[in-house]
């Protein structure tokens, strides 16, 4: 493939899982409503089941996708995952749509791990970093445009197109796939699958300390992009009483990320990844500090809010694929095993973080900058140990 089509074929495989949280978010309160969930912290588990189905079908695919090939691997699943939009599409209850949508988790779980393998197949550190970043970059497109994809979808038809286009974009992909996706893993680096080989991948993966401090460091920040997902309708509808804008100012959040992605992409090869994500931190620590202090004083506005919330999405979209990029240097010769098991500890860290903060929603934004807040002082913490008290050097010792 020309490299620029790997690039977009990358970023339409995690496209996939970005389309699967965000494109049903201006439908969350119809789906409610016709459903019976009168709650709405409830109508978060529409996301949060979904994380966890992604979260622990990375444990599986990993191990497959080592033995038997990416190629297979992901056909099957994206397959799976046009059955469960049907599935969902069809449902009639809310737990029927909240098992439709675990199997969803579960099916599009392989995007993520299939997407960092096939890259670290090619390519490792600073060059990874790289490549992940374009992909992102495109990638973030989606978060900017879904809403605004689910809010016209909503024009036409019912919640439930929603999901039927949901399995459109999968099988368009599964074509994709199909017609132009080369095999990334010869035959001879494959590892079958045994219970002695994949303990001591785990374990490979668990010791070390920058494979398991930088996946537990980056499911922090996936847990504060999933947080502002999940409240994003209840703050911009419910509390500002933003109606149709909602799209609107979702979209400037997302494209703060988009724009941080992009700025990665270019300078991550010449500053290097720690440099740029440990100072993203600091700057995540720094606004939230003046956001919860906003908070707190009752002078918070939609604009003060779209203010912080932005650049404090610019922080973490500086952070998400350095973080992937370290965590992956030291494991790069099992990529498919450490990248499912990073992926679980990322994405299932992600849901709990994101419902802590979700689940504490009163009305008010002082939820969310706290949780911030938290956040960026957990992960300073954490890449200190990592990195033995010594910041902004180069490249892992």
């Amino acid at each position: 493939m020309h490299p620029r089509e790997f690039v977009a074929f990358i970023a339409a495989v995690m496209a996939v899982n970005a389309f699967g949280v965000d494109l049903m978010l201006p439908s969350l309160a119809d789906i409610g409503h016709e459903l019976g969930v009168n709650e709405a912290n409830h109508r978060q588990w529409i996301i949060t089941v979904y994380m966890v189905g992604f979260g622990a079908g990375q444990l599986v695919y990993g191990p497959l996708a080592d033995r038997f090939g990416r190629r297979p691997v992901l056909l099957l699943t994206l397959a799976g995952f046009v059955g469960a939009s049907i599935f969902a599409a069809s449902s009639v209850t809310f737990p029927a749509l909240l098992g439709a949508r675990l199997l969803q988790g579960l099916m599009s779980a392989s995007t993520r791990v299939l997407a960092v393998a096939i890259v670290r197949d090619g390519s490792s550190g600073r060059q990874m970093a790289r490549t992940m970043s374009v992909a992102q970059m495109i990638f973030f497109l989606v978060p900017i445009l879904a809403p605004t994809l689910g809010q016209l979808l909503l024009e036409f038809g019912p919640w439930r197109f929603i999901f039927y286009a949901l399995g459109t974009f999968a099988g368009l992909v599964f074509a994709w796939t199909l017609v132009r996706v080369p095999e990334t893993l010869p035959a001879e680096r494959r590892v079958p699958i045994s219970l002695t080989t994949l303990r001591a991948n785990y374990r490979l993966t668990l010791t070390n300390r920058y494979s398991l401090g930088y996946a537990i460091a980056a499911s922090l920040t996936f847990g504060g992009i999933i947080a502002f997902v999940s409240l994003s309708q209840q703050i911009f509808v419910d509390g500002f009483g933003a109606g149709d804008r909602f799209t609107l100012f979702f979209a400037i959040c997302a494209c703060a990320m988009g724009a941080a992605s992009f700025l990665n992409a270019r300078l991550v090869e010449r500053l290097g990844t720690r440099l740029i994500s440990q100072t993203a931190v600091l700057g995540l620590i720094a606004l939230s500090l003046v956001h919860v202090g906003v908070t707190l004083s009752g002078v918070e506005t939609l604009w003060s809010y779209i203010f912080f919330q932005a650049l404090s999405m610019t922080c973490i979209g500086l952070c998400g694929a350095n973080f992937g990029a370290m965590a992956m240097e030291p494991v790069g010769h099992i990529a498919g095993t450490a990248s499912s098991l990073q992926g679980f500890i990322t994405s299932i860290g992600a849901v709990a973080v994101a419902s802590a903060i979700g689940q504490s929603y009163t009305g008010t934004t002082t939820p969310l900058a706290i949780g911030y807040l938290a956040i960026g002082v957990s992960v300073l913490g954490i890449v200190w140990v990592v990195e033995g008290g010594k910041l902004f050097h180069a490249r892992m010792v």
